[in-house]
C-alpha cells in the first residue's frame, strides 16, 4: 500500500546530500525550523546515499552537484532510472550549465547558493528553501518521469517543427504569444520553443520564475535549439515578430507603446513582488497593447500567477491556454485560472505547439 504523504501531522522526511560539511549542517538546521520538516539524513556524495536509499524512503532529496566519488549528475540519472524521488539542486550560483541538465535529468526544482565559498549567506534562502521542500513532497513520482524526458524528447525533435509548419489554420490571428511558467518550467518551455517552426510570425514572451543572473543562460540554451531566435529581452528593445523574449530573472517584462514601435520595458522587483518574473504583468500588458491578437498560454507552476493576466486577455478578446494535469508536473498555475475559467483549451504539453502554430499561422 502507497504511504499517503497528505495525512495529517506527517512530516516530510528530507534528505541532504552535500559534500560541505557547512553546508550539510546549515541546510539541515535551516529545514529543522520547519515544523513540517524531518531531516533523516546527511550525506557526502552519490554512492552513500545510493546505499542510504536502500534502507531508507526520504519524501524529498535536497542535492548538490559537485561532489566527490559520485556527482550529482550521476546520482540523478541512477535515482530517475531505479527509485525516483522529488530532488531539489542547491548549487552555486556560478554552476548554470549544471543546473539545467540536473532540471533535464529530472530534478524539480533549484535555489542558488548565495556565495560560492561556505559562508552564513545561505540563511537568506531559508524561507525559499522550505518553500521548495513542502511543494516538492506533493509531486506525484510518475511526475518525475515527465518532468525528466520533456528536454531529451524536445532536443530530439527539432525537425519535428518543420512538419507543424505545414499545419495551416486561422492566419493572422495572433501576433504575441505570451508564456508564464514556475516550477518544473524550463523543461516544458524548451519542448514548446524547439517546436516552433522558424517561419512563425508571431512574438513569444516567456515570464519563467528564476533568479537573477540564470535567465541569460537559459536563453542562450534555448537559442541553440530552436529554429527561432531566442534572447533575454532588454529593457527599451524593439520587440520583433518572430522572435523569443526571456524574461530577466529578478524583474519584471512588459510590453510598452512607444510613438512608432512596440518596446519592452523591464521593471525590477519589489520585496513586495511574489512571484518574479510576474506572468500576470507581461500578459495584462500585451493584452492591453495587441488586444485579440494576444494568446495566452500558462504552463507548471505552483500559486496564481497568470490568473489575472489570463483573464484580462480574455477581456480583450484573446485566447487563452493552459497544460493539462496529465503533463503539469506542478497543477497550481494552471489549475487557478481554469477554475477562474479564463482558459479556452485544456491541453496536455505535448499538444501545445501544434495549437500555437494553428492560432499564429
Amino acid at each position: 500500500m502507497t504511504e499517503d504523504k497528505t495525512r495529517p501531522n506527517r512530516k516530510i522526511k528530507v534528505l541532504v546530500v552535500d559534500d560541505s560539511a557547512f553546508y550539510r549542517q546549515t541546510l539541515s538546521e535551516m529545514l529543522k525550523r520547519s515544523s513540517k520538516i524531518d531531516v533523516i539524513g546527511v550525506i557526502s556524495d552519490g554512492t552513500d546515499t545510493i546505499r542510504f536509499l536502500s534502507k531508507n524512503k526520504p519524501d524529498v532529496i535536497v542535492l548538490d552537484l559537485e561532489m566527490p566519488a559520485m556527482d550529482g549528475f550521476t546520482f540523478l540519472r541512477w535515482l530517475m532510472s531505479n527509485n525516483p524521488l522529488p530532488v531539489l539542486v542547491v548549487s552555486a550560483h556560478s554552476e548554470k550549465s549544471n543546473v539545467f541538465k540536473a532540471l533535464e535529468l529530472g530534478a524539480i526544482d533549484f535555489l542558488a547558493k548565495p556565495t560560492q565559498r561556505a559562508s552564513f549567506e545561505i540563511l537568506k534562502i531559508q524561507k525559499e528553501l522550505i518553500a521548495k521542500v513542502e511543494l516538492a513532497a506533493t509531486i506525484p513520482v510518475e511526475k518525475l518521469y515527465v518532468q525528466a524526458r520533456r528536454s531529451a524528447d524536445s532536443l530530439s525533435i527539432v525537425t519535428e517543427s518543420k512538419q507543424l509548419s505545414e499545419f495551416h489554420g486561422s492566419r493572422d490571428l495572433i501576433k504575441v504569444v505570451t508564456i508564464g511558467a514556475s516550477t518544473g518550467g524550463p523543461p516544458a518551455v524548451q519542448s514548446i520553443i524547439t517546436r516552433l517552426p522558424n517561419n512563425l510570425s508571431a512574438i513569444v514572451a516567456i515570464a519563467q520564475h528564476m533568479p537573477p543572473g540564470f535567465t541569460q543562460y537559459f536563453a542562450e540554451r534555448l537559442n541553440k535549439v530552436s529554429e527561432l531566435p531566442v534572447r533575454e529581452a532588454k529593457h527599451g528593445e524593439i520587440v520583433q515578430s518572430g522572435t523569443v523574449y526571456v524574461a530577466p530573472g529578478g524583474h519584471h517584462m512588459a510590453f510598452e507603446k512607444k510613438v512608432d514601435d512596440i518596446r519592452f520595458s523591464i521593471k525590477t522587483r519589489t520585496e513586495a513582488d511574489k512571484y518574479t518574473p510576474s506572468v500576470d504583468i507581461l500578459m495584462k500588458s500585451a493584452a492591453q497593447i495587441y488586444g485579440n491578437k494576444t494568446l495566452g498560454v500558462l504552463l507548471t507552476g505552483m500559486g496564481q500567477d497568470g490568473k489575472k493576466g489570463m483573464r484580462l486577455i480574455k477581456e480583450k478578446g484573446g485566447a487563452t491556454l493552459a497544460e493539462a494535469e496529465e503533463t503539469a508536473v506542478v497543477f497550481g498555475m494552471p489549475k487557478e485560472a481554469i477554475l477562474e475559467g479564463v482558459v479556452d483549451k485544456i491541453l496536455p504539453l505535448y499538444s501545445i505547439p501544434e495549437e500555437i502554430i494553428r492560432r499564429c499561422r
